[in-house]
């Protein structure tokens, strides 16, 4: 049924771990309550602190908000320049041959973010490991706590790919599209706006549905839910293949989940709002739909 397949089991990163192409990155952040009054919906911590605790052997760290983000924008996670990212990616020992393996620890949207990142640059050499550092670590796998030597420097040439990323003006005309499905990553409760928003004015975009990225993961492993389960999850929401596909959440970055699973199945008209309800909520100009 997957047209793509760009998820790696920790059997099979196992037994590529010495091959010279490989580049394995822990991608986590962490996200800790703002103080109060503060004007920001979270405070962002690095993971390299639990990275430097333990990692999977040979992997290095690649920082989001520091390296990875739009350092003119007060929006967290914001998709930088193609010159920022080519640099970086670059720094980080990524080339065009490179095979790039992606984890974080928690949750897949770390991981996720990056794998939509180096997808939307024209770089179709990334995995995301299923289960993350927890599922190896919970199989007894080998960790190592001393520091990673760096990658080679290496040269990352982008190939943008148009429109996978939005802008609100994009997502507001998008609300009059028969032929656009917006789709809402964020929990049930957020989702109909029935519980406070650290982002600003509770509730969605008007005609948003719901598929929680939580959903479309196993509580207990960590793992993908099997792929016959997210396609009966999207098509309960009327998406199906014929439509265009714009996801958001809090920070354009568990929205990266359900793009991930929806490109998995062969779908690929798909968009993010890269400033999901982080901008939207707070803009009083734009429509907000609850209940």
């Amino acid at each position: 049924m997957a047209v793509h397949n760009e998820l790696i089991t920790t059997a099979e990163l196992a037994d590529i771990l010495t091959r010279p192409d490989l580049r394995l990155f822990d991608c986590t952040a962490y996200l800790e309550p703002a103080p109060a009054g503060s004007g920001v919906p979270y405070i962002v911590v690095s993971g390299r602190q639990t990275f430097e605790a333990g990692h999977i052997p040979g992997a290095n760290f690649l920082d989001l908000q520091a390296e990875f983000s739009d350092p003119h924008t007060e929006l967290r996670f914001m998709m930088p320049s193609v010159a920022q990212l080519e640099t970086a990616f670059g720094r980080h020992g990524i080339s065009p041959n490179s095979c790039v393996v992606l984890y974080s620890s928690g949750t897949a949207m770390w991981a996720t973010r990056f794998w939509w990142m180096l997808h939307s640059l024209g770089f179709e050499g990334a995995a995301v490991l299923d289960g993350g550092i927890d599922k190896w670590t919970a199989e007894g796998r080998d960790i190592e706590t001393e520091l990673a030597g760096h990658y080679p420097p290496a040269t990352f040439t982008a190939r943008p790919k148009d429109g996978l990323f939005v802008g609100k003006h994009d997502v507001l005309a998008a609300t009059a599209e028969a032929n656009t499905v917006i789709v809402n990553a964020l929990g049930p409760q957020f989702y109909k706006g029935l519980e406070p928003s650290r982002y600003g004015r509770p509730g969605r975009i008007p005609g948003s549905v719901s598929v929680p990225a939580a959903s479309l993961i196993d509580p207990k492993n960590k793992t993908f839910v099997p792929l016959t389960e997210a396609k009966a999850t999207f098509a309960a929401q009327g998406i199906d293949r014929s439509k265009r596909i714009v996801a958001y959440c809090g920070g354009g970055i568990s929205a990266t989940i359900d793009l991930f699973q929806l490109h998995r199945l062969g779908y690929d008209n798909l968009t993010l709002y890269d400033g999901s309800m982080g901008e939207w909520a707070k803009d009083a100009s734009l429509p907000i739909e609850v209940g």
